[in-house]
């Protein structure tokens, strides 16, 4: 079934599934830049950097642009927040009713290596009762309606997580229309796999070193460095992904806003948990748009264990 006709036939609000289909129509735009990427110059850096102080790739900058055109065009989008911007990107649009926050290409430094990349989003209710400002994004992940991401690798895959559980749709090339293959997914009960980057266990609290060395011990270890890909294989494989504080970055590494929410949103719907380590992510009052945060997430029994 196509999306169009999926999100029909599965009655989802009219705005919440233009949002959607913007989404779509801008992923599908964005893999074919990649698919060309050498051939178009997109590779490397714009020599500038993000909020975040770090270095922007032409990929960036071009996802980025095409998601916010996409969303503007839905009229359904009244604010959009994301790490290429300093300041959201506000849309005076009078039947808007959503705001969102986006990582529009995740796994940046894989680009022009041909690894695996994504897009995620968080997408919550506007509060028509005050008017929009920086602070109106600030909203705890509890309240997402929907979020989704995108994995562009050997197939582009786009997952929805919306009260009507999680769903995965691949991208048919010929048709240019992404087609559901994956309905109400959960996360499998057995976990296979533990995804963490061992370049930093010495920063790592010893609770933590001890608990990794459990895990090593019971599951295999797969670690790809772009969160969606991680995400993606742990969600539908069984997993757990570990990105958590250490003594270089004691407030963690992540994004609460634009990553570890809309995840946390997914995992939650597939049966699973998103942490910090001490409190679930959905529950934490964000305090900045690019606030970060440590994140351990995947399979709610194993994570239960981890010390950190």
């Amino acid at each position: 079934m196509e999306l169009k006709k999926y999100l029909q036939y599965s009655k989802f609000d009219s705005g919440l599934a233009s949002v959607l289909t913007a989404i779509a129509q801008g992923s599908i735009l964005i893999q074919k830049k990649i698919s060309r990427l050498s051939l178009e110059g997109l590779e490397g850096s714009t020599g500038t950097k993000n909020i975040q102080n770090e270095d922007v790739k032409k990929l960036d900058i071009l996802a980025n642009d095409i998601f916010l055109e996409k969303f503007q065009e839905s009229k359904n989008v009244a604010m959009v927040g994301c790490e290429e911007l300093e300041k959201p990107q506000i849309f005076n649009n009078s039947i808007s009713k959503f705001l969102i926050n986006m990582d529009p290409l995740d796994g940046s430094s894989n680009i022009d290596v041909g690894v695996n990349i994504g897009s995620i989003f968080g997408i919550w209710n506007e509060n028509i009762d005050h008017s929009l400002n920086e602070n109106s994004l600030l909203k705890p992940g509890k309240e997402q309606i929907a979020s989704a991401y995108v994995v562009y690798g050997s197939c582009t895959l786009m997952v929805i997580a919306s009260e009507k559980g999680v769903q995965c749709f691949t991208l048919d090339t010929q048709s240019g229309s992404y087609i559901l293959s994956k309905d109400n997914i959960n996360v499998p009960e057995k976990c296979k796999y533990y995804s963490v980057n061992y370049g930093n266990f010495e920063n790592f609290s010893s609770n933590l070193q001890n608990s990794l060395i459990n895990l090593q011990n019971i599951y295999s270890l797969r670690y790809i460095g772009s969160l969606v890909a991680d995400f993606h294989r742990n969600l539908l494989e069984g997993g757990v992904f570990l990105y958590p504080k250490d003594t270089k970055n004691p407030n963690g590494k992540l994004r609460l806003m634009y990553e570890a929410n809309p995840l946390s949103f997914i995992i939650k719907k597939a049966g699973g948990i998103g942490t910090n380590g001490t409190k679930n992510i959905l529950n934490i009052n964000p305090t900045t748009l690019h606030e970060r945060v440590p994140l351990i997430i995947g399979n709610s029994d194993v994570i239960e264990n981890i010390l950190v």
